[in-house]
C-alpha cells in the first residue's frame, strides 16, 4: 500500500486514472444516495475528486482502511449533496468573489447580546440592512454545556443550538431570510476539538475503542514525547496541555481547557466525522465557515505542533469536500499567530479569507505612539496575497488583543519588542501617564506584567475617559480616532469587519464583574448587549452614538460608490512624516490614495504634493503644494485634471 500510494503522489496521471476507477466502482451507489443531485455532483467529482484523492492519501495512506474511509467520505459527499437545500444550491453555481467588492461589508455579533435569540435577530435585519452589512458572524451558538462552554467554543453536540436562542431548524430559516436579504451567514467550525461532553466524548469515556481514538488518550511515556515542545496556551488555569482522565488513568490532549478535548486527525475517520458536520452546517445555510484554531489541528512528537504542513493539508482536504458537495462555502482563516505563518493559510484552495490581526494590533499600536513605521514596514513586506483572496480587517472583536507583530521588523526599527509590548499593555489598561485608554488586563502574568487587553472601540480609543474626565478636547480626539480606525479598515483592502456595538460607540460593560461565572474572564467587558434604545440613537444627530454612527455612515456610502476600494490592488507607501500612513489602491485605469495622520496635531505631506487632488470623503478640490492635515484626518485621494 505505501510503495503504491507513493506512486501516486509522485504521478498525478496515475492519480487521475485511480480517481476515474474509484468513481466508476462507486458512482451506481453514490447516483442512488445523491438522487436529484447526481448530475451536479458527477461533474464536480471528475473535476475535484483527484484533488482529494491527492490530499486524502498524504493524510492516511499508509492507513490499512485508506480506501475504505475514502469510500465512507465519498457517501456522505452524496447524502450532503442530496440534502442541500435548492436556494443554496443555485448560489454554488454563481462567482464566490463577493468579497471583493466594494460594498462587502461584515459584522460580527453574539445573537443573544444582539437581539435576544434567532426570532430576534430576524427582527433586526432591517437595521443591519440599513447599516449596509452583508456579511454576518454569528458568533458561537451550539449547543455547549455550562459553565464549562468557553463561551461556546466547547461545543457537545454541532447539530443542536444553545436552547435559550432557539432551535436549529429556526437557525436554518433564519439564515434563509439573512440570504433573501442578501445577507452572508457565517458560523464557526470548532474542529480542533470537541467538549468533554460531546456524544463521541461520552463514548470514549465508557471505553468505546473507536471513540477513544478520535482523540488521545496517552501514557504516561506517550505523553511526555509530546510536551515538553507545547506552548502553554491557558498556564494560569492549567500547566501543560494535557488532563488526566480519572477512570483510565490516561492523559487526554486538552490544548485549551480540560474540558476541551482536541480531535486525532490521524484518524480518518474523524476527518469523515468532521467533513460531515461541516457539511450539514453549509447546509443549513452558512455562507462561510470561521476555522477555529486551525494551527493546532495536526499533532506531530518533537514540534510545537501549530503550524504543521500537515494542518495545511487537512485544511485543502475540507477545502475540496466543500468544492465539491457545497461549492459556495468559503473558509475564514481564524490563525492568531505570527504573521509569517498566518498568510500561509491564505489561499483559494485553503482558506479564502483570513483575519488581520497583524493590521488591527498595529493600528491600535500606532494610536498609541503616534508614529507609523512598525505599521508601514509590516504591511510592506505582508499585506499582499493571493488575488482572489480577501483579508477580514477589523478593530475590534469579542476577543483580547495581541501585540502580534514580528519582532525581527521592530529590532530593524530600533524598538526593543518586549519593552514595546510591555508599553503598549501599559497604554491601553490605562496605566501609563497620559494614556487616553481604558482597557481591561487580560490574563495577566503577576510575575512578568505581561497580559493581553480587553475593551470595546469607545474605551480603547478614549471615549470613556474622556467623559468621566468631562474634557470636550478629548472626547473630540476620541471620536476622531474611531472615525480614523473605520476609515481604514474600508479602505485599506479587503472585507471590513465591524463588531456590533462598536458602530453606536458602546462603551466597556463591568457587569461581568459581578457574575461569578464570567468576573475572572475580563473579555467579557467588550461583550456588550445592544439594546432597542441603543439602536434608535443611530438615526438622532443629538447623541455620541448617532454622530459615532452617521460618521460611519458616511464611510461606508463613499467607499460603496469607489470600486477601487473593491477589487483594487493595494500598495503601502512610504513618507518622511512619521505619523502619516499612507497606501494606495489601483484598479486598472482608477487611483486612490489614502493618507491617515495618526496625531493630535496637524502635520504635511510632502510626497503627495505634485498632482491635484480631490477629497473623496469631504468632496472637495485640494489646493497644489504639500497635503495639510488636520488632526487625526484621513484622506481618501482621487487624482482631478489640472
Amino acid at each position: 500500500m505505501q510503495k503504491t500510494t507513493t506512486q501516486l503522489l509522485e504521478n498525478p496521471e496515475l492519480l487521475g486514472v485511480e480517481s476515474q476507477k474509484t468513481l466508476k466502482r462507486l458512482s451506481s451507489s453514490l447516483k442512488t444516495t445523491a438522487k436529484d443531485s447526481w448530475n451536479e455532483l458527477q461533474l464536480r467529482l471528475e473535476q475535484q475528486l483527484p484533488v482529494l484523492l491527492e490530499l486524502y492519501l498524504s493524510l492516511y495512506g499508509d492507513h490499512y482502511d485508506c480506501y475504505y474511509q475514502l469510500e465512507q467520505l465519498l457517501k456522505i459527499l452524496a447524502k450532503s449533496s442530496a440534502q442541500r437545500p435548492e436556494y443554496l444550491r443555485q448560489q454554488d453555481n454563481e462567482p464566490q468573489n463577493w468579497h471583493k467588492t466594494s460594498h462587502a461589508l461584515g459584522a460580527a455579533c453574539y445573537v443573544d447580546l444582539f437581539a435576544k435569540d434567532f426570532q430576534g435577530l430576524t427582527q433586526r435585519i432591517p437595521y443591519l440592512k440599513q447599516s449596509g452589512i452583508n456579511y454576518l458572524h454569528l458568533m458561537p451558538l451550539f449547543k455547549a454545556p455550562e459553565p464549562n462552554s468557553d463561551g461556546g467554543y466547547a461545543v457537545s453536540d454541532y447539530r443542536s443550538t444553545m436552547p435559550k436562542l432557539g432551535s436549529m431548524q429556526q437557525l436554518a430559516e433564519l439564515m434563509q431570510q439573512l440570504h433573501q436579504q442578501g445577507i452572508k451567514p457565517v458560523l464557526d467550525f470548532v474542529f480542533n476539538h470537541t467538549s468533554d461532553e460531546h456524544r463521541w466524548a461520552e463514548k470514549a469515556k465508557a471505553g468505546d475503542a473507536e471513540y477513544r481514538d478520535f482523540y488521545f488518550f496517552l501514557t504516561e511515556q506517550e505523553r511526555d514525547q509530546f510536551a515538553p515542545s507545547l506552548r502553554e496556551i491557558f498556564p494560569e488555569i492549567r500547566r501543560g496541555c494535557f488532563t488526566q482522565d480519572k477512570s483510565s488513568g490516561l492523559w487526554i490532549w486538552t490544548t485549551f481547557n480540560s474540558f476541551q478535548w482536541d480531535l486525532n486527525y490521524a484518524n480518518p475517520a474523524v476527518f469523515n466525522a468532521m467533513a460531515e458536520e461541516m457539511l450539514f452546517l453549509a447546509n443549513q445555510g452558512a455562507s462561510v465557515l470561521r476555522l477555529d484554531a486551525l494551527a493546532f489541528v495536526w499533532k506531530q512528537a518533537g514540534t510545537n505542533c501549530e503550524n504543521l504542513p500537515q494542518a495545511h493539508t487537512l485544511i485543502k482536504a475540507f477545502n475540496a469536500v466543500a468544492r465539491i458537495a457545497a461549492p459556495a462555502l468559503q473558509f475564514k482563516s481564524e490563525a492568531i499567530v505570527h504573521p509569517d505563518e498566518v498568510v500561509k493559510y491564505i489561499a483559494p484552495e485553503e482558506c479564502q479569507l483570513s483575519y488581520n490581526p497583524l493590521l488591527m494590533a498595529l493600528l491600535w499600536e500606532s494610536l498609541a505612539t503616534r508614529k507609523t513605521s512598525l505599521l508601514t514596514e509590516s504591511l510592506r513586506k505582508r499585506f499582499a496575497i493571493d488575488p482572489h483572496c480577501s483579508w477580514v480587517n477589523y478593530i475590534r472583536c469579542h476577543d483580547d488583543i495581541g501585540w502580534t507583530f514580528d519582532d525581527n521588523i521592530a529590532w530593524q526599527l530600533g524598538i526593543n519588542p518586549d519593552h514595546h509590548r510591555q508599553f503598549l499593555n501599559q497604554f491601553y489598561t490605562g496605566q501609563f501617564a497620559g494614556s487616553f485608554a481604558s482597557g481591561v488586563p487580560f490574563q495577566q502574568n503577576p510575575v512578568t506584567g505581561d497580559c493581553r487587553v480587553a475593551g470595546m472601540l469607545a474605551s480603547l480609543a478614549g471615549v470613556e475617559k474622556a467623559e468621566i474626565d468631562k474634557n470636550p478636547t478629548h472626547l473630540q480626539h476620541a471620536l476622531q480616532r474611531i472615525y480614523l480606525l473605520n476609515a481604514v479598515i474600508l479602505s485599506i483592502g479587503g472585507l471590513p469587519l465591524l463588531y456590533m456595538g462598536d458602530e453606536l460607540g458602546l462603551k466597556n460593560d463591568y457587569s461581568y464583574l459581578l457574575d461569578p461565572a464570567k468576573k475572572d474572564d475580563s473579555r467579557w467587558v467588550n461583550r456588550v448587549a445592544v439594546t432597542d434604545k441603543q439602536l434608535a440613537q443611530a438615526t438622532t444627530t443629538d447623541s455620541l452614538s448617532g454622530q459615532i454612527y452617521q460618521q460611519l455612515q458616511q464611510l461606508i456610502q463613499t467607499r460603496a460608490s469607489l470600486p477601487v476600494l473593491g477589487s483594487g490592488t493595494t500598495e503601502i507607501l512610504q513618507d518622511h512624516n512619521p505619523h502619516l500612513f499612507i497606501y494606495q489602491r489601483q484598479l486598472d485605469d482608477k487611483r486612490l490614495v489614502a493618507v491617515v495622520n495618526f496625531s493630535e496635531h496637524p502635520q504635511h505631506c510632502e510626497s503627495l504634493s505634485g498632482p491635484l487632488w480631490f477629497d473623496e470623503l469631504t468632496v472637495q478640490k485640494l489646493p497644489a503644494g504639500p497635503l495639510q492635515l488636520l488632526p487625526y484626518q484621513v484622506l481618501w485621494l482621487s487624482p482631478r485634471p489640472e
